[in-house]
């Protein structure tokens, strides 16, 4: 049965220019490592042609002299100290206006006029404020030796009327004037006994004191009621709880 089928098999031929063959070799190149990698391995082994002029070696150095500090900074360290245009540094607006600035900003320089004239005044001696200052202290309103003027002594009559009456009113006003009337009771012995101070700790004492406050039980004369009903049941409660 499957001799026929066997022998068939050996005798197959297929075309090579089938779409399924030609698809089948078009995905194998695809896939292919050795063929995706063939042209650059063929330029290796070319070698490299590097030349010192080449553009990609040019631009490279370009581009490292470009980000260089040194020369990104070596037109200005040339130029510096060189100034176009002014032959001085005064003739510069902008570095005049700079030293005006700083000049202005210096405070001794600010200061420096002040200082040199505030020790070279000269007031005259008829001025107003002058004149105003010499009259404050003579009126006495400055000076405390002028302020302070003593009375000078008056004489009176002693038997002028203002005179007794100025009298009366200084022995009314006299301290010991006003306590001449208690003289007579310097040197007497008092007691204390009956003063308000005594009177009033006794009473206090007598309010406080526990003995008078309170009365004893004993001492209160009372005559109980036998047939009372508390007592009698008391005595009830006696005679039950009794073990007699």
């Amino acid at each position: 049965y499957t001799e026929a089928w066997d022998a068939d098999k050996t005798s197959i031929h297929v075309m090579p220019d089938t779409p399924t063959i030609l698809l089948a070799k078009a995905n194998a190149a695809n896939v292919s490592h050795k063929l995706y990698t063939q042209a650059w391995e063929e330029a290796k082994k070319k070698g490299y042609d590097m030349r010192a002029d080449a553009i990609p070696i040019r631009s490279a150095k370009a581009s490292r002299e470009i980000a260089s500090d040194y020369k990104y900074k070596q037109t200005h360290e040339k130029e510096k100290g060189h100034y176009i245009g002014c032959r001085s540094v005064q003739e510069d607006p902008k570095l005049s206006w700079a030293a005006r600035a700083m000049a202005l900003q210096n405070d001794r320089l600010y200061r420096k006029a002040w200082h040199d004239s505030k020790a070279q005044v000269h007031m005259p001696v008829d001025a107003m404020s002058v004149q105003a200052a010499k009259e404050c202290q003579t009126l006495t309103l400055v000076s405390d030796v002028d302020y302070r003027q003593y009375l000078h002594q008056w004489t009176c009559l002693p038997d002028q009327n203002d005179v007794i009456q100025a009298r009366k009113a200084y022995d009314l006003q006299s301290d010991n004037v006003y306590k001449s009337d208690l003289e007579w009771l310097r040197g007497i012995g008092w007691l204390t006994e009956g003063s308000v101070d005594v009177v009033k700790a006794k009473k206090a004492q007598e309010l406080l004191n526990d003995r008078l406050y309170r009365t004893r039980p004993d001492e209160m004369k009372f005559t109980p009621i036998t047939d009372a009903p508390d007592v009698v049941q008391a005595k009830i409660n006696a005679l039950q709880m009794s073990d007699v």
